[in-house]
């Protein structure tokens, strides 16, 4: 027997893939992050099934109710918010599986960040202006960040950012970051992607703590920063596209592409 993890995506059950869905139609046993994930979601499951919120279970508790299920041949679809992949606590989850012998396989979603980026509208990557995005976090209540990894570390490379986790540190993001980007750096806060009712909040490293009290956000949101976010017509096109731009399969107007 198999556990699933299966990446729900960010909120909107629209979003989940089609062989998450179909993986959750078929198990026995469904544990979902009901804080975080719809119950629209898990809904798809039989009717005979087990279906268990894991929101004020511990690591313990779930991996037993894991156990039993396998235990009495039946699969498992373990349902987590956005991508597993990133911030999911799947990593202790399957080394514990690994510890028991039992198989195990991972079904990605769709991520906030993209979520987010899809509900503004945007692209993420602007030609000379951002090229890299970097997903991190901050240090609060939840574990230590490695060395190099803080906020001055990766400020340094002036990448876009999406910082998640962290919206109660918005002090800290200001002034770790402002010496890289600039008080009037773009920064966007995205609250609950993907769901009914999410919102975006645009403002500057110097504006969007105020912005996000007034707005009384105090969980669930993804924070972009970079200079890549404020722009909407001052950047050059892509190559991807140019005319100009010959590559294999578009060569330059007037020429036979090269047989492969």
């Amino acid at each position: 027997m198999t556990v699933h993890f299966i990446g729900a995506g960010p909120g909107d059950p629209d979003l989940i893939t089609v062989r998450g869905q179909r993986l959750i139609q078929r198990c026995a046993l469904c544990l979902y992050a009901g804080s975080l994930v719809p119950e629209a979601v898990v809904a798809e499951a039989p009717k005979s099934a087990r279906v268990i919120d894991t929101a004020s279970m511990t690591l313990d508790d779930i991996m037993a109710e894991i156990g039993a299920a396998v235990a009495a041949g039946h699969e498992v679809a373990r349902v987590h918010s956005g991508d597993p992949s990133l911030y999911g606590a799947i990593a202790e989850q399957i080394r514990r599986l690994k510890a028991m012998g039992i198989a195990y396989d991972i079904t990605p979603g769709v991520s906030a960040y993209a979520a987010a980026a899809a509900g503004l509208g945007i692209e993420l990557t602007i030609p000379e202006v951002s090229q890299t995005l970097i997903l991190t976090r901050t240090a609060m209540k939840s574990s230590a960040m490695p060395d190099g990894e803080d906020l001055a570390s990766l400020g340094r490379t002036g990448a876009t950012l999406a910082i998640h986790l962290s919206i109660r540190n918005l002090r800290a993001i200001e002034r770790e970051l402002t010496p890289f980007y600039g008080a009037d750096c773009p920064v966007i806060v995205a609250y609950r992607a993907g769901w009914p009712d999410e919102s975006y909040i645009k403002a500057t490293l110097s504006t969007i703590r105020d912005a996000v009290q007034k707005a009384k956000i105090t969980r669930t949101a993804l924070i972009f920063v970079g200079k890549g976010l404020g722009m909407d017509a001052a950047f050059r096109d892509s190559a991807l596209y140019d005319a100009a731009h010959a590559h294999i399969l578009r060569p330059v107007r007037g020429q036979k592409a090269a047989k492969t």
